[in-house]
Parts: C-alpha cells; structure tokens; sequence
C-alpha cells in the first residue's frame, strides 16, 4: 500500500483519480435524511405489518 501523497512528489503528478476522490471525500458517505427516511420507511412497514397480521 503506498502513502497518499509521498513527501517527493508534485501535487501535478498524482493520478487525477485520486484527486477526484479527495474532492469527494468532504462529503458524507450516506445522507442523513436517507437514514431518516428509511428508519421512517421501515417503521410504517412495521406498524402496517403489526396491523394487519393481528
């Protein structure tokens, strides 16, 4: 596994790849208003399921 930026190298010469990747990286992987919305989801699934099995 190699260091992300090697002390000897250029900024220029890293893959732009990378750079694409560090740019994206600020950003939080999941939403948090998705987990919201699925733990809410699963929740109506529950209480619709509860419903009409009893």
């Amino acid at each position: 596994m190699s260091p992300v930026d090697p002390p000897e190298t250029d900024p220029a010469d890293r893959d732009p790849r990378e750079q694409d990747l560090s740019r994206r990286s600020h950003a939080p992987a999941v939403s948090p208003w998705l987990v919201i919305g699925v733990v809410l989801m699963l929740g109506a699934f529950v209480y619709v399921a509860s419903a009409y099995f009893t």
